[in-house]
């Protein structure tokens, strides 16, 4: 989670940022806050309270008080604040990370969102929270800067859960973002080529294409041949691209983010390009220890 904030962290990812530029390459912080994951007392800031819609964790126990909207007027401007840092140090975009289970998703999740004022409720209330993060970002980095969004269905709690039932709801929740100045979504998902909803083959990410318009990022076991974190699922990951090409000639979207294939092997990407797929260092599961 990078801190966003204070002279010595920014100077520290100006170097970064201009590394990147100088080797080629392009650069997007992704911009989160634990909200409800974070435990009470902890470091680096033990007397800050836990900022979560509800106060409650995915199983329903109360781990803090609901936020105040004081609170989360302060988290819209802190969002603001490290986008236009970001920008200011030399980074190309920023990614906003709404999925997973951290706080801008406990809003979206209707099991952690109790809430009964303008933040909570139907889907309008839930991302209400995150359109007007998206807004201030978009205010504080001006009309061109690029803004992603990460969602999910899945949390970590729970790889069932969904925000969306169906594409109605989905677009109810795409919607607010994409007016909001959100420039490309991140559709996260466990299985990149697995349908969204019954009825349709259509991906994750191929329905936020659809419903949006904008560009779209798909995630989730690319390039691998283990389950991410449980194997129990019938349907298993491949280390062939095969059905990735032939989403991506589909429409289903725009670019692909590429997660523990790289921390196997740094030079994935390259060895892709050039069709040297048999030269990949294949990612081993036994290693998750070492890697998160």
């Amino acid at each position: 989670m990078p801190r966003f904030f204070g002279e010595q962290a920014l100077d520290g990812w100006r170097k970064v940022a201009a590394a990147v530029h100088d080797n080629g390459g392009a650069i997007f912080p992704q911009l989160w806050h634990l909200g409800a994951q974070r435990r009470a007392g902890s470091p680096p800031y033990p007397d800050a309270p836990v900022i979560s819609p509800s106060g409650l964790d995915p199983a329903g126990h109360a781990v803090a008080e609901p936020a105040t909207e004081a609170e989360l007027d302060a988290v819209v401007a802190a969002f603001a604040r490290a986008a236009a840092e970001a920008k200011a140090a030399g980074f190309d975009g920023v990614e906003l990370h709404g999925a997973h289970g951290y706080l801008l998703d406990q809003f979206h999740w209707p099991v952690t969102n109790r809430r009964t004022d303008r933040y909570g409720g139907d889907m309008a209330g839930r991302v209400r929270l995150s359109a007007e993060i998206v807004a201030a970002v978009r205010a504080a980095t001006g009309p061109r800067f690029p803004i992603a969004f990460r969602f999910s269905q899945w949390k970590g709690d729970d790889y069932n859960a969904r925000i969306a039932e169906d594409p109605g709801e989905l677009e109810a929740f795409l919607t607010p973002l994409a007016e909001a100045g959100v420039s490309v979504f991140h559709a996260s998902v466990r299985r990149y080529w697995l349908p969204a909803f019954d009825g349709s083959d259509r991906t994750l990410a191929g329905w936020t294409r659809h419903l949006s318009g904008l560009p779209v990022i798909t995630v989730g076991s690319v390039g691998v041949a283990a389950a991410f974190r449980g194997a129990d699922e019938a349907a298993q990951p491949s280390l062939t691209l095969a059905p990735l090409v032939d989403l991506l000639d589909r429409g289903e979207f725009d670019l692909v983010a590429v997660g523990r294939a790289v921390l196997a092997d740094p030079d994935w990407a390259a060895k892709v390009a050039d069709g040297r797929l048999s030269d990949i260092r294949p990612y081993d599961k036994s290693a998750d220890a070492t890697l998160y």
